[in-house]
């Protein structure tokens, strides 16, 4: 990984704008590779008047992570980070559950290999609303129109525009970095569009890992709470399978939440 951003992620990033990106809280997915980069350039956003927050909660079951580390060395003086050693799943569903209104300021900052969560989540809330139902992730009833795509043993779906690898801390500008032509394309349009005309889908949740500031996408905290109380809705009616998605504008991860 790069130490410091392009300057496209410094054009998105405006270090010199006049407010801020003011969040509550900001839970990073990791502390260790992936979460420590994400770490460090929330750090300097905030350094540079790009960001403020009330508090930067790293999540990661190993106390002796990268991020622990840094912690130990003084390295985020300044700047409101805290490690909560935890597992993901465990620390999500306490956090995700105070719902839309409590969590409207809070985002997520995933990890580039970290499972489904959102639809693991949504899972978990289903069992526990309706422990009398059979539930199971289910292949997806068509195959997504990417030019990349794979499903999964485990019946989850990845996809991808790129047909090259991309770099971990692209922003998904405008013009591709790779292509040297324009983004013409977006995955949140394209998966909502697909279940959409998907007869055999009741409906869908769409998570989509915006590029904030200096690098970092985030999800809206509330916006995954909130398909909780979508799938309590659609689930209510009778059986249903809900496409659940976690995208950015290039990749995503896919999976059918099905409830019997």
């Amino acid at each position: 990984m790069v130490d410091d951003i392009s300057a496209a992620e410094r054009e998105i990033a405006g270090p010199g704008r006049a407010t801020p990106l003011d969040f509550g809280r900001i839970v990073v997915i990791g502390g260790g590779c992936y979460g420590s980069w994400y770490t460090q350039q929330l750090d300097r956003a905030r350094s540079r008047g790009a960001l403020t927050a009330r508090e930067i909660v790293v999540v990661d079951r190993d106390a002796n992570c990268k991020v622990a580390q840094q912690l130990a060395q003084g390295m985020y003086e300044g700047t409101p980070v805290r490690l909560v050693v935890s597992t993901w799943d465990d620390y999500v569903a306490e956090w995700l559950s105070a719902g839309p209104d409590a969590l409207a300021a809070d985002t997520m900052v995933p990890s580039p290999l970290m499972p489904h969560l959102c639809l693991d989540w949504l899972m978990a809330r289903a069992r526990a609303r309706w422990p009398g139902r059979a539930m199971e992730v289910a292949p997806l009833p068509a195959t997504p129109p990417t030019p990349w795509e794979r499903a999964a043993p485990d019946a989850r779906h990845y996809v991808s525009f790129a047909t090259w690898t991309c770099p971990v801390n692209c922003i998904e500008p405008a013009k591709c970095p790779a292509t040297r032509g324009p983004r013409d394309w977006s995955m949140p349009v394209t998966i909502r569009a697909m279940a959409d005309g998907e007869p055999r889908l009741r409906g869908a949740a769409i998570f989509h890992c915006e590029h904030r500031t200096y690098g970092v996408g985030m999800i809206d905290a509330a916006a995954i709470a909130a398909a909780d109380q979508h799938v309590a809705e659609w689930g209510g009616q009778g059986p249903c399978n809900i496409l659940v998605g976690t995208v950015s504008h290039c990749h995503g991860a896919l999976g059918v939440l099905a409830i019997s």
